[in-house]
């Protein structure tokens, strides 16, 4: 027998409250951090530009990891901006660990398509792929881990964000379509990865007396 006591529905909501607050605060440091990334770009004549994905070349796969964080622009960080917290805080409302696993997962996902699909030369920045990968793993976490919350959100957020889907498919120059679909991709991906598994069944043997 356990003698643990079922949290009540008060520490259910001071926990759930307590998530939000910490998952809103982590993107908001994310976000800020690529505010100041894109300042000491601009005072540097956009010298962070060259740490930008640069297809099918082998010294542009390091910069898988560097290009989410960077922008051509202010403009161009402002489009990102809002999408980025309003998604990422629900992606990570579960927990540093899980969010932390999805990013990476989402962020070498897009990269390794932008690096393999994009035209030869070209230089790809921005976090638009995990604006994408953010809305395909809070949309695919409520259909994987069959929790009523996880559901409710990734139905709202379909409702809400399902235009910019249309961003995953070739068409305005200038734009990565292959950084957002494969970011879509690897959302998907991760929550399938990062998926609550069930605990096994433990069957309990009864023994018969003749």
């Amino acid at each position: 027998m356990s003698d643990e006591t079922p949290p009540t529905t008060a520490q259910k909501v001071h926990g759930l409250l307590a998530g939000v607050f910490g998952a809103v605060l982590l993107m908001v440091l994310v976000v800020g951090l690529m505010w100041a990334l894109e300042v000491v770009d601009y005072v540097g004549d956009g010298w962070l530009d060259d740490y930008g994905i640069e297809a099918h070349e082998p010294e542009g796969l390091a910069h898988i990891f560097t290009a989410p964080f960077l922008h051509v622009g202010f403009p161009h960080l402002m489009a990102n901006s809002v999408p980025l917290l309003i998604l990422g805080s629900l992606a990570a409302v579960r927990g540093f660990g899980r969010f932390l696993g999805a990013s990476l997962i989402i962020i070498v996902t897009s990269g390794l398509g932008v690096w393999v699909v994009s035209a030869a030369g070209s230089n790809t920045l921005g976090a638009s792929g995990l604006v994408f990968g953010y809305f395909g793993y809070v949309v695919a976490r409520g259909l994987f881990d069959f929790r009523l919350l996880d559901i409710v959100l990734g139905v709202i957020v379909a409702a809400l964000y399902w235009s910019i889907l249309l961003g995953a498919l070739p068409g305005e120059t200038g734009i990565s379509w292959q950084g957002h679909l494969f970011g879509l991709i690897g959302g998907v991906v991760a929550a399938w990865v990062l998926r609550r598994r069930k605990p096994p069944v433990t069957r309990v043997s009864t023994a018969s007396i003749e």
